[in-house]
């Protein structure tokens, strides 16, 4: 029995599937333009640029940039037009990068609608701003620093461990 294939060329099944690895090109790339939008959203405080951000990160959790317009913009048109194709780099600390990107972006869109001011939810933007502005500029992933202690520590499942070893080997 075939397969259904979306739009994107990829079944539904491995539409959800955030990739093993990940182009550090491209990574350093969304991550700009999350710098771009956390700024925008800051000094505007409009609605539809937070929930961009959002969605943004929770398409980035659930599929990597299958369903990411940040993604889909920076793997398929500025990657290939700078013509630098990266280093591939584990996806699992990527993921959980993202995942903390979505909690902290939650949180802002939380606080923009339960608290009677801008200033909670413009501070917890700022926050994901600079640490997205570590990996843009510096290729410094804050949360693949923290999962990789998460990792030390045994709090990973010993299978992604061994799935990030067998990437940083080659």
């Amino acid at each position: 029995m075939a397969r259904h294939r979306g739009g994107l060329g990829v079944s539904r099944a491995d539409l959800f599937r955030f990739p093993e690895t990940v182009n550090e090109v491209a990574a350093r790339w969304v991550a700009a333009m999350v710098v771009v939008l956390s700024l925008a959203t800051v000094v505007s405080g409009e609605l539809w640029m937070l929930a961009m951000l959002t969605y943004g990160f929770a398409a980035r959790v659930a599929a990597g940039s299958a369903l990411s317009p940040m993604g889909l913009v920076a793997t398929r048109v500025i990657v290939p037009l700078v013509g630098r194709h990266g280093r591939l780099t584990p996806g699992p600390p990527k993921r959980f990068a993202q995942s903390v990107g979505l909690l902290l972006s939650v949180v802002a869109m939380a606080l923009y609608f339960g608290v009677d001011s801008p200033t909670p939810y413009r501070a917890v933007l700022g926050t994901l701003t600079i640490f997205a502005a570590l990996e843009a500029v510096f290729g410094f992933c804050a949360g693949c620093f923290v999962f990789g202690l998460l990792m030390r520590w045994g709090a990973i499942p010993e299978s992604v461990c061994q799935a990030c070893r067998r990437l940083e080997a080659v």
